[in-house]
Protein backbone atom coordinates (compact mmCIF):
# COMPACT_ATOMS: atom_id res chain seq x y z
CA UNK A 1 0.00 0.00 0.00
CA UNK A 2 2.91 2.47 0.78
CA UNK A 3 4.20 1.84 -2.40
CA UNK A 4 1.20 2.81 -4.23
CA UNK A 5 1.13 5.86 -1.94
CA UNK A 6 4.68 6.34 -3.43
CA UNK A 7 3.27 6.33 -6.93
CA UNK A 8 0.17 8.73 -6.53
CA UNK A 9 1.97 11.37 -5.26
CA UNK A 10 4.40 14.16 -7.21
CA UNK A 11 6.87 11.80 -8.32
CA UNK A 12 3.86 10.05 -10.39
CA UNK A 13 4.51 11.01 -14.37
CA UNK A 14 1.99 10.69 -17.12
CA UNK A 15 3.07 10.65 -20.99
CA UNK A 16 0.26 12.05 -23.70
CA UNK A 17 -0.21 11.37 -26.71
CA UNK A 18 -0.09 13.17 -30.18
CA UNK A 19 -1.69 11.65 -33.16
CA UNK A 20 -0.51 7.79 -32.84
CA UNK A 21 1.10 6.82 -36.32
CA UNK A 22 1.80 10.59 -37.71
CA UNK A 23 4.72 11.64 -35.21
CA UNK A 24 6.94 12.30 -37.76
CA UNK A 25 4.17 14.85 -38.76
CA UNK A 26 3.01 16.38 -36.15
CA UNK A 27 5.13 20.09 -36.89
CA UNK A 28 2.33 19.95 -39.53
CA UNK A 29 -0.16 18.90 -38.06
CA UNK A 30 0.32 21.14 -35.27
CA UNK A 31 -0.80 24.22 -38.16
CA UNK A 32 -4.58 23.86 -38.11
CA UNK A 33 -4.09 23.44 -34.28
CA UNK A 34 -2.64 26.75 -34.17
CA UNK A 35 -5.02 28.54 -36.26
CA UNK A 36 -7.78 27.22 -34.46
CA UNK A 37 -6.17 28.39 -31.34
CA UNK A 38 -5.44 32.08 -32.83
CA UNK A 39 -9.31 32.08 -34.24
CA UNK A 40 -10.45 31.47 -30.98
CA UNK A 41 -8.54 33.96 -29.14
CA UNK A 42 -8.19 36.54 -31.64
CA UNK A 43 -12.42 35.86 -32.04
CA UNK A 44 -13.57 35.72 -28.30
CA UNK A 45 -11.32 38.58 -27.19
CA UNK A 46 -12.43 40.58 -29.56
CA UNK A 47 -16.48 39.57 -28.55
CA UNK A 48 -15.45 40.34 -25.03
CA UNK A 49 -13.32 43.94 -26.03
CA UNK A 50 -16.60 45.41 -28.05
CA UNK A 51 -19.24 43.71 -25.32
CA UNK A 52 -17.30 45.84 -22.10
CA UNK A 53 -16.77 49.06 -24.60
CA UNK A 54 -19.90 49.75 -26.51
CA UNK A 55 -22.63 51.04 -24.06
CA UNK A 56 -25.34 49.53 -26.84
CA UNK A 57 -24.36 45.85 -25.82
CA UNK A 58 -24.93 46.26 -21.70
CA UNK A 59 -27.87 44.14 -22.14
CA UNK A 60 -28.77 40.66 -21.04
CA UNK A 61 -27.97 38.60 -23.97
CA UNK A 62 -24.96 40.38 -24.83
CA UNK A 63 -23.63 39.62 -20.79
CA UNK A 64 -24.23 35.91 -21.24
CA UNK A 65 -22.29 35.82 -24.55
CA UNK A 66 -19.44 37.48 -22.44
CA UNK A 67 -19.79 34.58 -20.49
CA UNK A 68 -19.32 32.13 -23.58
CA UNK A 69 -16.56 33.51 -24.57
CA UNK A 70 -14.85 33.64 -21.39
CA UNK A 71 -15.61 29.16 -20.96
CA UNK A 72 -14.08 29.62 -24.46
CA UNK A 73 -11.02 31.24 -23.66
CA UNK A 74 -10.78 28.96 -20.40
CA UNK A 75 -10.91 26.10 -22.23
CA UNK A 76 -7.92 26.94 -24.79
CA UNK A 77 -5.73 28.08 -22.16
CA UNK A 78 -6.57 24.74 -20.47
CA UNK A 79 -5.10 22.48 -22.93
CA UNK A 80 -2.73 25.17 -24.82
CA UNK A 81 0.63 24.51 -23.25
CA UNK A 82 0.40 20.47 -23.50
CA UNK A 83 -1.04 20.02 -26.90
CA UNK A 84 1.51 22.51 -28.30
CA UNK A 85 4.34 21.57 -26.56
CA UNK A 86 3.68 17.68 -27.76
CA UNK A 87 3.70 19.04 -31.47
CA UNK A 88 6.29 21.07 -31.21
CA UNK A 89 8.73 19.95 -28.99
CA UNK A 90 7.61 16.67 -28.40
CA UNK A 91 7.11 17.63 -24.37
CA UNK A 92 4.84 14.70 -23.69
CA UNK A 93 5.76 14.10 -20.19
CA UNK A 94 2.62 15.56 -17.35
CA UNK A 95 3.13 15.25 -13.40
CA UNK A 96 -0.05 13.77 -11.67
CA UNK A 97 -1.24 16.92 -10.00
CA UNK A 98 -0.90 19.29 -13.03
CA UNK A 99 -2.64 16.41 -15.04
CA UNK A 100 -5.75 16.69 -12.31
CA UNK A 101 -5.29 20.37 -12.31
CA UNK A 102 -6.11 20.07 -16.00
CA UNK A 103 -8.77 17.36 -16.10
CA UNK A 104 -10.60 20.05 -13.17
CA UNK A 105 -10.36 22.36 -15.33
CA UNK A 106 -10.99 21.44 -18.60
CA UNK A 107 -14.39 19.54 -16.94
CA UNK A 108 -15.36 22.86 -15.39
CA UNK A 109 -15.01 24.89 -18.50
CA UNK A 110 -17.11 22.22 -20.51
CA UNK A 111 -19.83 22.15 -17.65
CA UNK A 112 -19.68 26.18 -17.16
CA UNK A 113 -20.36 26.34 -21.38
CA UNK A 114 -22.87 23.81 -21.32
CA UNK A 115 -25.17 26.14 -18.12
CA UNK A 116 -24.24 29.29 -20.25
CA UNK A 117 -25.79 27.72 -23.53
CA UNK A 118 -28.76 26.93 -21.31
CA UNK A 119 -28.81 30.78 -19.85
CA UNK A 120 -28.62 31.82 -23.43
CA UNK A 121 -31.86 29.34 -24.35
CA UNK A 122 -33.55 30.97 -21.61
CA UNK A 123 -32.69 34.65 -22.22
CA UNK A 124 -34.04 34.30 -25.63
CA UNK A 125 -37.66 32.49 -24.45
CA UNK A 126 -38.09 35.32 -22.23
CA UNK A 127 -37.20 37.55 -24.85
CA UNK A 128 -39.48 35.83 -27.90
CA UNK A 129 -42.26 34.12 -25.49
CA UNK A 130 -42.32 36.87 -23.07
CA UNK A 131 -41.36 39.85 -23.86
CA UNK A 132 -43.36 42.19 -21.77
CA UNK A 133 -41.95 40.73 -18.55
CA UNK A 134 -38.45 40.76 -20.07
CA UNK A 135 -36.67 43.44 -18.07
CA UNK A 136 -38.04 42.74 -15.05
CA UNK A 137 -36.87 38.74 -15.13
CA UNK A 138 -33.70 39.18 -16.47
CA UNK A 139 -32.04 41.84 -14.28
CA UNK A 140 -28.49 43.03 -13.57
CA UNK A 141 -28.07 41.35 -10.38
CA UNK A 142 -29.84 38.53 -11.40
CA UNK A 143 -27.35 38.06 -14.17
CA UNK A 144 -24.77 38.37 -11.32
CA UNK A 145 -26.22 35.63 -9.41
CA UNK A 146 -26.61 33.01 -12.43
CA UNK A 147 -22.88 33.50 -13.25
CA UNK A 148 -21.87 32.93 -9.80
CA UNK A 149 -24.05 30.03 -9.62
CA UNK A 150 -22.88 28.62 -12.69
CA UNK A 151 -18.97 28.68 -11.39
CA UNK A 152 -20.64 26.98 -8.12
CA UNK A 153 -22.53 24.55 -9.73
CA UNK A 154 -19.51 23.20 -12.11
CA UNK A 155 -17.44 23.45 -8.59
CA UNK A 156 -19.50 21.40 -6.24
CA UNK A 157 -19.98 19.21 -8.71
CA UNK A 158 -16.51 18.05 -10.32
CA UNK A 159 -14.19 18.81 -7.23
CA UNK A 160 -15.85 15.31 -5.67
CA UNK A 161 -13.91 13.76 -8.85
CA UNK A 162 -10.68 15.37 -9.05
CA UNK A 163 -10.53 14.59 -5.09
CA UNK A 164 -11.21 10.98 -6.41
CA UNK A 165 -8.83 10.24 -8.96
CA UNK A 166 -6.19 11.97 -6.83
CA UNK A 167 -6.44 8.95 -4.25
CA UNK A 168 -6.24 6.30 -7.46
CA UNK A 169 -3.26 3.92 -7.42
CA UNK A 170 -1.31 4.07 -10.66
CA UNK A 171 0.85 1.05 -11.07
CA UNK A 172 -0.07 0.13 -14.88
CA UNK A 173 1.02 2.00 -17.97
CA UNK A 174 1.02 5.68 -17.43
CA UNK A 175 0.73 6.79 -20.96
CA UNK A 176 -2.47 8.77 -21.50
CA UNK A 177 -4.23 8.56 -25.22
CA UNK A 178 -4.50 12.36 -26.00
CA UNK A 179 -2.63 15.57 -25.73
CA UNK A 180 -4.32 16.75 -22.64
CA UNK A 181 -5.29 14.64 -19.49
CA UNK A 182 -8.85 13.65 -20.06
CA UNK A 183 -10.93 12.20 -16.87
CA UNK A 184 -12.41 8.74 -18.65
CA UNK A 185 -8.77 8.35 -20.41
CA UNK A 186 -7.13 8.68 -16.60
CA UNK A 187 -9.25 6.52 -14.99
CA UNK A 188 -8.45 3.62 -17.02
CA UNK A 189 -4.96 3.56 -16.65
CA UNK A 190 -5.65 3.31 -12.16
CA UNK A 191 -4.51 -0.06 -11.00
CA UNK A 192 -7.63 -0.68 -8.48
CA UNK A 193 -11.28 -0.80 -9.27
CA UNK A 194 -12.60 2.31 -10.66
CA UNK A 195 -16.02 1.62 -11.56
CA UNK A 196 -16.83 4.19 -8.50
CA UNK A 197 -15.10 7.11 -10.63
CA UNK A 198 -16.33 5.86 -14.11
CA UNK A 199 -20.14 5.76 -12.73
CA UNK A 200 -19.34 9.29 -11.31
CA UNK A 201 -18.28 11.13 -14.50
CA UNK A 202 -20.46 9.28 -16.23
CA UNK A 203 -23.51 10.81 -13.27
CA UNK A 204 -21.85 14.28 -13.47
CA UNK A 205 -21.73 14.42 -17.39
CA UNK A 206 -25.35 13.53 -17.31
CA UNK A 207 -27.10 15.99 -14.95
CA UNK A 208 -25.26 18.86 -16.31
CA UNK A 209 -24.44 18.67 -20.07
CA UNK A 210 -27.45 16.16 -20.36
CA UNK A 211 -30.18 18.20 -18.23
CA UNK A 212 -28.83 21.17 -19.88
CA UNK A 213 -29.16 19.82 -23.37
CA UNK A 214 -32.80 18.63 -22.63
CA UNK A 215 -34.00 21.87 -21.54
CA UNK A 216 -32.10 23.92 -23.77
CA UNK A 217 -34.42 21.94 -26.74
CA UNK A 218 -37.53 22.43 -24.76
CA UNK A 219 -36.41 26.06 -24.85
CA UNK A 220 -36.09 26.19 -28.45
CA UNK A 221 -39.46 24.24 -29.15
CA UNK A 222 -41.30 26.53 -27.18
CA UNK A 223 -39.71 29.35 -29.14
CA UNK A 224 -40.34 27.88 -32.28
CA UNK A 225 -44.09 27.67 -31.32
CA UNK A 226 -44.39 30.64 -30.48
CA UNK A 227 -42.56 32.08 -33.93
CA UNK A 228 -45.10 29.73 -35.69
CA UNK A 229 -48.56 31.80 -34.07
CA UNK A 230 -46.28 35.02 -35.25
CA UNK A 231 -48.92 36.82 -37.99
CA UNK A 232 -45.85 39.03 -39.28
CA UNK A 233 -43.12 37.49 -41.68
CA UNK A 234 -40.89 40.23 -40.70
CA UNK A 235 -41.44 39.04 -37.09
CA UNK A 236 -41.04 35.70 -38.10
CA UNK A 237 -37.65 36.61 -39.61
CA UNK A 238 -36.55 38.55 -36.79
CA UNK A 239 -36.96 35.48 -34.84
CA UNK A 240 -35.48 32.86 -36.46
CA UNK A 241 -32.21 35.05 -37.15
CA UNK A 242 -31.87 35.67 -33.33
CA UNK A 243 -32.09 31.89 -32.74
CA UNK A 244 -30.20 30.51 -35.58
CA UNK A 245 -26.94 32.03 -33.73
CA UNK A 246 -27.69 30.24 -30.50
CA UNK A 247 -28.67 27.05 -32.17
CA UNK A 248 -25.41 26.73 -34.20
CA UNK A 249 -23.48 27.37 -31.00
CA UNK A 250 -25.66 24.49 -29.14
CA UNK A 251 -24.69 22.22 -32.01
CA UNK A 252 -21.22 22.77 -32.54
CA UNK A 253 -20.83 22.17 -28.92
CA UNK A 254 -22.96 19.17 -27.90
CA UNK A 255 -22.53 17.06 -30.97
CA UNK A 256 -18.46 16.77 -30.72
CA UNK A 257 -19.16 16.34 -27.05
CA UNK A 258 -21.67 13.15 -27.35
CA UNK A 259 -19.69 12.22 -30.23
CA UNK A 260 -16.43 11.47 -28.06
CA UNK A 261 -18.41 10.09 -25.15
CA UNK A 262 -19.48 7.35 -27.72
CA UNK A 263 -15.86 7.03 -28.92
CA UNK A 264 -14.98 6.67 -25.48
CA UNK A 265 -17.23 3.74 -24.03
CA UNK A 266 -18.33 2.17 -26.79
CA UNK A 267 -15.80 2.73 -29.87
CA UNK A 268 -12.88 0.26 -28.82
CA UNK A 269 -12.03 -1.19 -31.77
CA UNK A 270 -12.22 2.52 -33.71
CA UNK A 271 -8.56 3.88 -35.09
CA UNK A 272 -6.53 5.43 -32.63
CA UNK A 273 -6.38 9.25 -34.43
CA UNK A 274 -10.28 8.98 -34.09
CA UNK A 275 -10.50 9.00 -30.61
CA UNK A 276 -7.79 11.74 -31.04
CA UNK A 277 -9.39 14.03 -33.74
CA UNK A 278 -12.57 13.50 -31.71
CA UNK A 279 -10.89 14.88 -28.44
CA UNK A 280 -9.44 17.70 -29.96
CA UNK A 281 -12.65 18.74 -32.27
CA UNK A 282 -14.53 18.57 -29.08
CA UNK A 283 -12.32 20.82 -27.51
CA UNK A 284 -11.01 23.55 -30.07
CA UNK A 285 -14.09 23.87 -32.67
CA UNK A 286 -16.41 25.11 -30.32
CA UNK A 287 -14.37 28.32 -28.97
CA UNK A 288 -13.30 28.94 -32.44
CA UNK A 289 -16.66 28.38 -34.29
CA UNK A 290 -18.56 30.28 -31.45
CA UNK A 291 -17.47 34.46 -32.01
CA UNK A 292 -17.47 33.78 -36.16
CA UNK A 293 -20.92 32.88 -35.55
CA UNK A 294 -22.39 35.36 -33.52
CA UNK A 295 -20.05 37.98 -35.58
CA UNK A 296 -22.10 36.70 -38.41
CA UNK A 297 -25.77 36.42 -37.34
CA UNK A 298 -25.76 39.07 -34.48
CA UNK A 299 -26.22 42.41 -36.20
CA UNK A 300 -25.53 43.92 -33.57
CA UNK A 301 -21.77 42.49 -32.66
CA UNK A 302 -21.02 42.67 -36.36
CA UNK A 303 -21.49 46.54 -36.14
CA UNK A 304 -19.56 47.27 -33.10
CA UNK A 305 -16.68 45.61 -34.09
CA UNK A 306 -16.84 47.46 -37.26
CA UNK A 307 -16.91 50.41 -35.39
CA UNK A 308 -13.80 49.55 -33.89
CA UNK A 309 -12.16 48.62 -36.84
CA UNK A 310 -13.18 51.61 -38.83
CA UNK A 311 -14.24 54.55 -36.32
CA UNK A 312 -14.12 57.44 -39.11
CA UNK A 313 -17.17 55.57 -40.75
CA UNK A 314 -18.87 55.02 -37.52
CA UNK A 315 -18.65 58.86 -37.17
CA UNK A 316 -19.89 59.29 -40.90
Amino acid sequence: MSSFLNITSSSLIFFLTGVPGLEVAHAWISIPFCCLYITAFSGNGIILFVIITESSLHEPMYYFLSMLSTTDLGLCVSTLVTMLGIFWFNARQISFHACVAQTFFIQLFTVMESSVLLAIAFDRFVAICNPLRYATILTDSRIVKVRFAILIRGTVILLPLALLLKCLPFCRSHVLHHSYCFHPDTIQLSCSDNKINSVLGLTALIVTAGVDSIFILLSYILIIKTALSIASAEEWHKVFSTCISHTGAFAIFYIPLISLCFVHRFGKRAPPYAHTLMANAYLLIPPAMNPIIYSVKTKQIRRAIKKIIFPKESVL
